[in-house]
This record gives structure tokens, sequence and C-alpha cells, in this order.
């Protein structure tokens, strides 16, 4: 039983059960600060069609590996009418390398397209549900979450992936349909909370 446990937890990871939007659900706006110093909300766009929200972090390799593609989707669609928005969801006394101040060094380093904003306190992502880094949620112009999980299916190698879920449902919002799938599993690392 003992092993089991062990499993489990290694698997699972430490964090609490996190339950939060599903598909369907009207996500509440948020205000937070973004890394030039500006409190940022879904409402600082008005205009939007829809909303990339992504969680992602400095630190962790595979939110690493997406920067690029995030920098990439954000000038492709923010021109479409839908706002990427990026979410550091950790707890910076458990990663240093997450703080606030590292955030803005690493959004002069990577040049972001996107506003790049700050948890604080962890009060967000768990109304979404998040569990990784990254992880996505589409919403649609009146908030309502449209897709939730990976950008695409090759984390390692962007131009080995076969499969965009982000974009593809993105299409399938213009199109007037709901994506499908509308959900995948978000691979990533664990949201850093204290225990």
């Amino acid at each position: 039983m003992f092993l089991l446990f062990t499993i489990l937890f290694n698997v699972l990871g430490n964090n609490p059960a996190v339950s939060g939007y599903q598909i369907g659900d009207k996500a509440a706006d948020f205000s937070l600060k973004a890394t030039d110093g500006k409190m940022i909300s879904m409402n600082s766009f008005p205009k939007a069609k829809g909303y990339i929200i992504v969680f992602t972090c400095n630190h962790c390799p595979y939110a690493v590996m997406y920067e690029d593609r995030l920098n990439d989707l954000s000038k492709k669609y923010t021109s479409k009418g839908y706002q990427l928005i990026a979410i550091n969801p950790n707890d910076p006394a458990v990663k240093p390398d997450d703080s606030y101040d590292k955030m803005i060094v690493r959004t002069k380093e990577k040049s972001f397209t996107f506003p790049y904003l700050f948890d604080e306190g962890q009060q967000i992502y768990p109304k979404f549900g998040a569990t990784k880094t990254p992880h996505v949620f589409l919403l649609n112009q009146d908030k309502i979450v449209k897709y939730i999980g990976a950008i695409d299916n090759n984390a390692e190698d962007a131009n080995a992936a076969t499969e965009f879920y982000l974009e593809n449902a993105i299409s399938a919002l213009e199109n007037g349909k709901d994506p499908n799938p509308s959900t995948t599993k978000a691979i990533g690392c664990s949201i850093k909370v204290k225990k």
C-alpha cells in the first residue's frame, strides 16, 4: 500500500487537488501586474474576439521550449483579435527563478510580444484549474472557456509537431464551431506552491 501511495504521489505531484473551469464555464476577469508595471485584465482588451490564457513560467524546461512558439502565436493571432496573456502562477519562495524581477528580465531577453503577468498570492491559477506550465485556456469574447490543454503535441521540437491543438481550436471558433477536441492533456512542470 505504501508503495502504491508513493507512486501516486510522484506521478500526481504534491499539489492539492485542483478543480477549476470546465468547458462552457464563464471565466471571471482578473487584474494582475505585468512586467511593464501595468495592471492587466482581459477587460484591458475590449475589442478582443477571444483570449489565449497561458499559465507559464521562467524556470520550467517545457515552458522555455514554448517561449518562441508563444511569441509566434501572439504575433499571428493578436492581429486576428485573439489576445495572448501569459500568467506565471509559481510561488517564487519555492522557485526563485520565477520571481517578478526575473520575469522582467525574461520578458526583455525573449522580447515577449504579449503581456506576462504575475499571479501574486496564487489566487488566479486555482480558479482556472491550471496544473502545469504551460497550460492553455482558450476563451471566446464572452470569456466562455472553449479549449483547455496543450499548445501542440510536441514540446521538444516545434518542427516535429503534427497536432496543433490551440490553433485548431481558434480556427473552430473562427468558423462558429466548438473546438474538437475541446480538452487535451497539458504537458509540463507542476505549479510550485509552498508545502
